[in-house]
């Protein structure tokens, strides 16, 4: 089976809220695609399209080529975690897993493998009733590993994780796309993203906005800036702003210039003696990059938000 997710115009309504419209994108094999948006994008009916949980309006979303609904054996396609807090707090997590295992006849030493895999050899034996929130997304991920399959979907992995556990979740995802599966990861954290994904779709308003590669998108955002540190914050500004810079204070002694390169931005600094400490071609971080690009859908959001009180 091929490993894809290949999401085709979806349309979804509720009532007289569109959630989904034209949403359109696919999610590639041996990689890790961040999926982001602000809330009410439009991520999580996406995600429950795709699994069969809602039906689109109009579209369609295929898994290596098919349905959701026509897969004999779903978790052998794919894993997903969409609720970390979807298992009976009565049952051991190794039970859990144990009755999806025998729904679909997979070996019980599958349940132990995935256990192993996520840090929960031990824990499984627990009621998961008495769990972190962190370890029942270690037990969601194990269920979405639990038929091997070479699709992935996880939202909000990194909710309830500790440190060490967003450090292990980060290596773990790459690696699962490093063995050549699909997986897509929706998230809020950016910085999490930003050393995970290869690729990113973004949404707003039900809508994709950006699908790129987080490189990509990354030197689009960061364009022909330069960060220049100066304990001349006004001198610096009104130098630079004479030779057709675009200058903006981000700090007591931090000025980001517009329109310059970073060796003119030295040149002019030093032929009207302005002290600087560090000229630097800006790097944009994947947050900015991607506020800049959801801007209008938060404002939407937001007025949307507030006709509906």
């Amino acid at each position: 089976m091929e490993a894809t997710i290949q999401v085709q115009g979806l349309r979804k309504r509720f009532g007289t809220v569109t959630a989904l419209d034209d949403m359109s994108f696919t999610v590639l094999p041996g990689q890790v695609t961040g999926f982001v948006g602000p809330n009410g994008a439009g991520k999580s009916t996406t995600l429950r399209v795709i699994v069969g949980l809602d039906a689109p309006d109009a579209g369609a979303a295929l898994i290596g080529g098919q349905r959701y609904s026509s897969l004999r054996t779903p978790l052998s396609h794919v894993g997903a975690l969409l609720d970390a807090t979807a298992v009976h707090p009565g049952r051991r997590g190794r039970d859990h897993l144990l009755w999806l295992a025998h729904s679909h006849a997979l070996p019980v030493r599958r349940v132990d493998e995935v256990l192993e895999l996520v840090g929960l050899a031990e824990a499984g034996r627990r009621r998961a009733g008495g769990y972190s929130l962190g370890m029942r997304q270690r037990l969601g991920i194990a269920t979405a590993l639990l038929g091997d399959p070479p699709v992935l979907m996880l939202d909000e992995p990194v909710n309830g994780l500790d440190p060490e556990g967003i450090r292990w979740i980060r290596g773990f995802l790459r690696r699962l796309a490093g063995e050549g599966r699909a997986v897509l990861v929706s998230s809020h954290l950016m910085s999490e993203l930003e050393d995970t994904a290869d690729h990113l779709v973004v949404v707003g308003r039900g809508k994709v906005i950006a699908d790129t590669s987080v490189r990509e998108l990354l030197a689009t955002a960061s364009g022909d800036r330069v960060a220049l540190r100066t304990s001349a914050r006004t001198r610096a500004m009104t130098v630079l702003a004479g030779a057709g810079a675009t200058v903006a204070a981000t700090g007591r002694e931090t000025l980001t210039v517009s329109g310059l390169p970073a060796e003119r931005v030295v040149e002019l600094l030093a032929r009207d003696q302005v002290p600087f400490a560090e000229v630097a071609a800006h790097r944009a971080t994947l947050e900015e990059a991607y506020m800049e690009l959801t801007a209008d859908a938060v404002e939407f959001a937001a007025e949307a938000g507030e006709q509906a009180r």
